[in-house]
């Protein structure tokens, strides 16, 4: 009981150093605000106009795909925040601390999280003024805001793991952006994945990125009974298929990710 006391106090340590660099270093944040205004706007009025799909306007079927985007791009904040303190020796010095090996990974896969939680509300607003809207329940759209960050957090995780195990920030940044791109574009986040060709298809089907898609637009309201059913099991369950895809990448990639950071402060 008292080393969990402890792994969340230093946790909780870890999360105000990162929250205070944050603070200290507006561009960080200012990306996470930019890019997904750039984002919703590039996507509704140059892509908006050219799509049309039956029964409802491109543009709320665009921005659960955006919101998914944006979430899986900024992840790598995790990722290059860690690589770069491994740069300068900083996990050194923690070394030197009594302090819980997995607090440095919770600290910024946290303060991380608070940035996801400031993108996703600038989206949203942004969403707001150029036409979107949430046609589910007040507790429905709760639930798809959660089930967004729930999946950020557990993302983070994962580029946590890549950057420990590359260690340096130019190749973790040319690695992540080789694992962001197909996961975005061979999904449903922008065209419906049955219209992908041949074995494409199926992949984009069995994409986790696909299921948070599609779940957000359930959850959000923004689907059409003149669209087609999608065939895919996780498609047609995408709600719980996406819990499940969270709790799998955090199961294994805590774990992991911890070992890869104690491994790392041995040397």
């Amino acid at each position: 009981m008292n080393t969990l006391r402890l792994a969340v106090a230093d946790g909780v340590t870890i999360t105000k150093r990162n929250a205070l660099k944050i603070r200290r270093a507006p561009d960080l944040l200012g990306g996470v605000v930019m890019l997904p205004i750039v984002f919703v706007l590039l996507f509704t009025y140059v892509f908006g106009s050219m799509i049309s799909l039956p029964g409802m306007s491109y543009g709320e079927y665009l921005l659960p795909g955006i919101f998914v985007m944006a979430i899986v791009t900024s992840a790598q904040i995790t990722g290059y925040t860690l690589t770069q303190d491994l740069q300068k020796g900083i996990f050194d010095r923690f070394r030197t601390l009594p302090m819980s090996p997995s607090a440095v990974l919770t600290g910024q896969t946290l303060s991380d999280l608070i940035m996801n939680v400031t993108s996703i509300a600038t989206m949203a607003v942004v969403g707001l003024l150029v036409g979107w809207r949430v046609h589910g329940s007040p507790f429905e759209a709760a639930l798809g805001f959660l089930m967004l960050l729930l999946f950020a957090y557990a993302f983070s995780w994962v580029t946590a793991t890549v950057a420990l195990a590359l260690r340096t920030p130019e190749v973790f940044n040319n690695i992540a952006t080789i694992m962001s791109f197909p996961l975005v574009f061979l999904s449903n986040a922008f065209v419906d994945s049955a219209r992908l060709p041949g074995p494409l298809r199926p992949i984009a089907e069995w994409n986790p990125v696909s299921t948070l898609v599609q779940a957000a637009r359930e959850l959000f309201g923004n689907t059409s009974p003149a669209l087609p059913v999608p065939g895919a099991w996780p498609l047609r369950h995408a709600v719980p298929v996406s819990l499940l895809w969270t709790a799998v990448l955090l199961v294994v990639f805590v774990p992991l990710a911890t070992r890869l950071y104690k491994r790392a402060v041995s040397r």
